[in-house]
């Protein structure tokens, strides 16, 4: 592999945009990776609760997950303000991906907390710095669709791995699972052909201004990343609790997270597309709201029965799917416009931050939630959080409009 210098010669692949070699390279790796990360990640609580853990040591797996997760991406800005993407792409791939057939040796917790908690620093790598790779191998004028095609590469193994890996463990087994759970290792064969290029150079061809450092920056994406944290503690329950909140009707949930993943996946380019478009992203509050009243959906299949309690999870998990790949992808490019091009390894960590402690943090209190008051009592606080940060959405400022 080469040095960081080798990869930021000017000139190179990098410079391509949306369509050059290295970004589509970036979107494979990006497929393989969380391609394991679905698989595994509805089922891993299901097998804590099959080796006897119950809803908090389900919830449990997951935290722990997202715990070793958020930590890594801490240290990320640092790492890649050296020049580590490529490698760091490579081994967190390797990370996430190796540790998954070991999860056929048992169900015991201690076994399941171990293996999600080294899975979680590969996955803490590789979502910082694909993210950020996304917006560095573009120009600025491509950043919102460079966004949603990234997010396209995630939502179609949403699409496919979260419902094929439920089905798959209970119709097939556990261990066949876990051994495909290992194909983020193909996604690290493949980042070695990426280019990254510098930078692109400011007005008539000076160094872009560098962005605000420390204190400053992290203040300039304080709000952007609220709303991301709401959003993704109700996520949280969409992929560690549907099976178990609704056992009423669990032969549906596959499809829920199928119609889910769906919406996701087209939002997240749809809102990239409206971006670019417009000059700025402008759909941050609509796409909150959007999620809270997919929210408040799910919370009434819980109360439902028969076909009204199908209809009513169908529902809810597809506004909620479209309201979140909105506002996951808004939140995103505010935060890389307002941190500039020397400051994206900071906003990248910090917008996955969001996403992955809201998703740990949801899962942890949910499931000690679930063992005393039930489901609907912690989904519906939930729904009520993410409909009081809609005036922080409201309130963001997403910059004059881009020529």
């Amino acid at each position: 592999m080469r040095s960081p210098e080798a990869e930021a010669r000017p000139g190179g692949r990098g410079a391509g945009g949306i369509r050059s070699r290295s970004f589509a390279l970036l979107l494979l790796s990006t497929i393989a990776a969380f391609g394991g990360h679905s698989l595994l990640l509805p089922v891993v609580p299901l097998l804590a609760e099959a080796g006897g853990a119950g809803d908090l040591g389900a919830g449990a797996t997951t935290g722990v997950f997202m715990l070793t997760t958020v930590v890594t991406q801490l240290g990320m800005p640092a790492l890649l303000a050296r020049g580590g993407y490529r490698w760091t792409l490579a081994a967190g791939s390797v990370l996430l991906g190796a540790p998954a057939p070991l999860l056929a040796l048992g169900s015991d917790l201690w076994l399941v907390i171990a293996v999600s908690a080294v899975r979680g620093v590969g996955f803490g790598m590789v979502t910082v710095v694909g993210s950020a790779l996304a917006a560095r191998l573009v120009p600025p004028g491509q950043l919102g669709r460079a966004v949603g095609l990234y997010g396209f590469a995630l939502g179609l193994p949403n699409l496919l791995c979260l419902p094929a890996g439920v089905w798959f463990a209970l119709e097939v087994g556990f261990a066949p699972l876990f051994v495909l759970g290992a194909v983020p290792l193909l996604g690290a064969a493949v980042v070695g052909g990426i280019r990254v290029a510098p930078p692109p150079p400011g007005p008539a061809g000076r160094p872009a201004p560098a962005p605000p450092g420390g204190r400053a920056l992290a203040l300039l994406l304080l709000a952007p990343t609220l709303v991301m944290l709401a959003g993704s503690v109700g996520f949280s329950v969409v992929v560690t609790f549907l099976p178990l909140a609704l056992p009423h009707v669990v032969a549906a949930v596959p499809g829920a997270l199928f119609a889910f993943s769906c919406a996701l996946m087209a939002t997240r380019w749809l809102a990239g597309a409206v971006s670019d478009r417009a000059g700025r992203p402008v759909l941050l509050a609509a796409g909150l709201a959007a999620a809270a009243a997919g929210s408040g959906g799910l919370l009434a299949a819980m109360a439902a029965g028969g076909w009204a309690a199908v209809a009513l999870l169908l529902a809810g998990a597809t506004l909620f799917g479209a309201g979140f790949g909105t506002l996951q992808n808004d939140a995103l490019v505010i935060m890389f416009n307002r941190s500039g091009p020397e400051g994206r390894g900071t906003a990248s960590a910090m917008w996955n931050i969001a996403y992955d402690a809201g998703t740990g943090l949801g899962a942890v209190l949910v499931g000690a939630a679930a063992e005393s008051f039930g489901y609907p009592a912690p989904l519906a606080a939930i729904t009520v959080l993410m409909a009081a940060c809609l005036p922080v959405a409201l309130a963001v400022r997403t910059g004059p409009r881009r020529p």
